[in-house]
């Protein structure tokens, strides 16, 4: 196996482009894993933990730009405030350790259906910042999970950042797995209110083959929130809306749970979030 360890941006972009089927390695709790498991052996690692821009964020035209290399612990504790729903994913992650190694960009990278920052950046509508030696692009990440663990990356590609606007209005995440902690969602969904502009925008992970839009559902809540009101939402609102985030999925069976536990449990879960995230608007 090659290990490549470039010092600059323009050097990982140069070794990508010379070794597309390298893998990149940033926190590495995703691709360890698979490395000691025997699940895949790369023929190449590219280590960008050195590449200093990747762990560096800020203002861009009134988004926040957050390198790829962002710790989950340091968005949740330098951006919690600005984006609370991805910080409640964020302290669902692992435990402390993986939290101070793991990023979003790793999540996005392996681009599992069960990454737990997919469903707020789904919620958030937020866009993937691609770079290569050709140039910069950037993808929706509504558009950006193209199978399971498939993305829309070029080979010769990296992640350089996520873009997401600060939160216009209350967020929530929840998530239901077979213990507390240390653990791989049976499913969880993300939520996310813009009273501004009277959105309100979803996100479904660990049942379907990516993560998912609910989007029906969304349309259905847009038109029955008292937006100029505030009324508390009622309880056939909040079970058609549970109903419509549930029908979204697209979950099998596995070891985890089956296919009508992750519907039911999604129905509560878009039930809970709705209520909390409305109260607090």
């Amino acid at each position: 196996m090659q290990f490549l360890q470039p010092a600059t941006w323009s050097e990982a972009l140069a070794m990508k482009a010379a070794n597309p089927e390298a893998t990149p390695i940033a926190g590495g709790t995703d691709v360890m894993v698979e490395i000691n498991l025997d699940h895949r052996r790369p023929t190449s690692i590219l280590d960008l933990t050195r590449i200093r821009e990747l762990g560096e964020w800020g203002p861009v035209d009134g988004m926040l730009r957050i390198g790829a290399g962002v710790t989950y612990t340091r968005l949740i504790d330098e951006l919690g405030d600005r984006l609370p729903g991805l910080a409640m994913a964020s302290r669902t992650v692992g435990s402390p350790q993986i939290r101070n190694r793991g990023t979003v960009g790793g999540n996005l990278g392996t681009a599992s259906p069960a990454g737990d920052a997919l469903p707020p950046l789904l919620a958030s509508d937020a866009w993937v910042e691609l770079a290569s030696k050709a140039g910069t692009r950037h993808v929706s990440v509504r558009e950006f999970f193209t199978g399971p663990k498939r993305n829309a990356m070029r080979k010769d590609e990296l992640i350089a950042a996520f873009l997401v606007q600060p939160a216009p209005g209350p967020q929530q995440f929840s998530k239901v797995g077979t213990r507390n902690a240390m653990v791989i969602a049976v499913c969880s969904f993300a939520l996310s209110i813009d009273p501004g502009h009277r959105r309100v925008g979803t996100g479904i992970g660990s049942a379907g083959p990516t993560p998912l839009r609910a989007v029906a559902a969304e349309n259905f809540i847009q038109g029955e929130l008292d937006w100029e009101g505030r009324r508390p939402v009622s309880g056939a609102t909040l079970n058609r809306f549970g109903k419509l985030v549930a029908e979204a999925a697209k979950p099998i069976d596995d070891v985890r749970g089956t296919a009508a536990y992750r519907r039911h449990a999604l129905a509560v879960l878009a039930r809970r979030c709705l209520s909390w995230a409305w109260g607090a608007a």
